[in-house]
């Protein structure tokens, strides 16, 4: 973490946002207080809304082996309200089916029903999409959780956040934006041609260049 946000700070960048749920659960607390620009994570605003969504004070969580096991969206959950009850489910195979762009196949349905049976018998009428690969099969996940669950997509609320933070720091670009792509710029630390080519199949846009960098140059 420390190193991508070395390389950021070459870009000249007035905020960051780790948007991965397994670096924000491990990561943030550490970065955030040596740095000195905005830095913010996707599990508290994840957390937050969940707490004040839910009716019955059930809440699911599912991600990665290492957010479940973090226990970080307990305890932001638990810290808004101390009675909810948080059943976290890890869910390793999603995140190599949404890469392998296996987004509506009916594999892709199966490994869903096993994850979220037990989130079911539960009786969960809030879910968290922990995990920022999840919200690409978010309609495979309703289909199998059901309609009477709020799935909460943690990386929305940190973007309404991110903005917030922007404006009251007076930091926001409030000129028109292209949504052609050419404002962007994208950088990885390996399979660029993957990522690219990832990137341009969920995105309204193309992206022309990803460019690749040593991460260990920082």
């Amino acid at each position: 973490a420390r190193q991508i946000i070395r390389f950021l700070k070459t870009k000249q960048v007035k905020a960051i946002v780790i948007a991965c749920n397994t670096a924000s659960a491990y990561a943030l607390d550490t970065v955030e207080a040596e740095l000195d620009i905005p830095i913010i994570g996707v599990v508290k605003p994840g957390a937050k809304v969940a707490a004040e969504t839910t009716r019955n004070g059930k809440i699911g969580v599912i991600g990665t082996e290492g957010t479940i096991n973090s226990g970080m969206y307990s305890e932001f959950l638990y810290l808004r309200n101390s009675e909810l009850t948080v059943v976290g489910k890890a869910c390793p195979l999603f995140v190599p089916l949404v890469e392998e762009n296996w987004i509506k196949d009916s594999v892709t349905v199966e490994v869903a029903k096993r994850y979220l049976s037990e989130l079911k018998e539960s009786e969960i009428d809030t879910l968290i999409l922990g995990c920022t690969h999840y919200p690409l099969i978010r309609s495979t996940v309703r289909q199998v959780i059901g309609d009477g669950v709020t799935l909460v997509n943690p990386a929305y609320e940190t973007a309404l956040e991110l903005k917030e933070l922007l404006e009251k720091k007076k930091l926001i670009n409030t000129k028109p934006q292209k949504n052609d792509g050419s404002g962007y710029e994208f950088y990885v630390s390996d399979a660029a041609d993957k990522f690219k080519q990832f990137a341009n199949s969920i995105l309204p846009y193309d992206i022309a260049t990803t460019k690749l960098i040593n991460i260990e140059d920082f």
